[in-house]
């Protein structure tokens, strides 16, 4: 049997535990994980364009356990009534190749990436940093919320989107939380006075939603949105004015800002940086940007700790997943007629 995490108990240990409990908790198995980058296979993604979107699976192994997770991201999907971004994944045993672990991932995914977003904050945004803009006020809106008042603290949150029916549900679910929310109709609005941006939008183009006119000296920008060929949000001058910090160079100059750039252009594995081997923020006054794409890495680490935090309880069920005949070289047995006894 296969243990499984559906959809509504993984709604159930999301509001049991919280969303700001479980995306600090998730930080500390990434940093292990990241700490041990380089035991894993580092795949960059397999993904299928289409002119809808993209289709694509996140593969890893660290030698002893081997994840997978599928993932979609379909910008045009909310007008049609569907999400834009589905998932579910897998953990699995390296010794004998048998899944152990299967989770929906469309939520866990959520708290994932506002983990590593506010991970990465810990060691690049200024100590001091008291106020985030938001560019963006989509789904991942309130998870980056959480996540950065788990793990750096911050409540003060000034908010930009170009849909107003965004900006209010993003206040009416974070304001209840003790958020001090100030809702900006322009991004040079927003931006004022933030020590850490972010930037989360989805569509799938080639945009200008910061500029460098709204960058100033000593800012942390999140930059999350860009995650395809074709698909960006700074402009390219930004990239000039800082330190760029990515996952898996590999894959971020094929999805992320740094696709702008040519492929010698100089960035930061951020795994060296958990390890020592290379230095975060240098002063007050760098300018440090994460160009964020989402790595497999990210989701073995989702996916361990949920597994870890659900065993044993009611929120767990078993799946019938893997046909397993009691002559394990006699597969066609759990198929075989029975011969009639009249």
């Amino acid at each position: 049997m296969v243990k499984f995490v559906d959809v509504d108990n993984m709604a159930r240990w999301i509001q049991r535990e919280g969303v700001e409990k479980i995306i600090t908790g998730m930080v500390s198995y990434l940093e292990k994980d990241y700490s041990e980058w380089e035991r894993f296979d580092l795949i960059p993604r397999v993904a299928s364009h289409t002119p809808f979107g993209v289709i694509e699976l996140m593969p890893t192994s660290n030698g002893e356990e081997y994840s997978f997770k599928y993932v979609n991201g379909h910008p045009s999907n909310p007008a049609r009534g569907f999400q834009t971004v589905t998932a579910y994944g897998m953990l699995a045993d390296v010794d004998n190749g048998y899944p152990t672990f299967l989770s929906e991932m469309t939520l866990l995914t959520a708290l994932r990436t506002a983990a590593v977003s506010s991970m990465v904050a810990k060691k690049l945004a200024r100590p001091d940093s008291k106020t985030m803009a938001m560019i963006g006020a989509g789904s991942q809106a309130e998870f980056q919320a959480l996540g950065f008042r788990g793990n750096l603290g911050i409540e003060d949150i000034r908010i930009y989107d170009v849909d107003p029916e965004a900006l209010e549900k993003v206040r009416r679910n974070l304001e209840p939380l003790g958020f001090n929310i100030t809702v900006c109709s322009t991004t040079e609005e927003a931006v004022e006075g933030a020590d850490i941006i972010t930037t989360c939008t989805a569509d799938k183009a080639q945009n200008q939603i910061l500029g460098t006119q709204h960058v100033k000296p000593g800012v942390h920008i999140n930059a999350v949105g860009g995650d395809c060929p074709g698909k960006t949000e700074l402009v390219e001058g930004i990239l000039d004015m800082s330190t760029v910090f990515v996952e898996l160079p590999e894959q971020t100059r094929i999805e992320g800002e740094i696709q702008q750039k040519p492929d010698d252009y100089e960035v930061v594995e951020f795994w060296k940086v958990i390890t020592g081997k290379e230095k975060g923020r240098s002063s007050d006054e760098e300018i440090t940007l994460f160009d964020s794409v989402g790595f497999a890495i990210n989701d073995f680490s989702a996916l361990r700790y949920l597994r870890d935090d659900v065993a044993g309880t009611e929120l767990e069920t078993d799946i019938d997943l893997i046909a397993n005949p009691e002559d394990p070289k006699d597969l066609f047995s759990l198929v075989a007629e029975v011969p009639s006894l009249v």
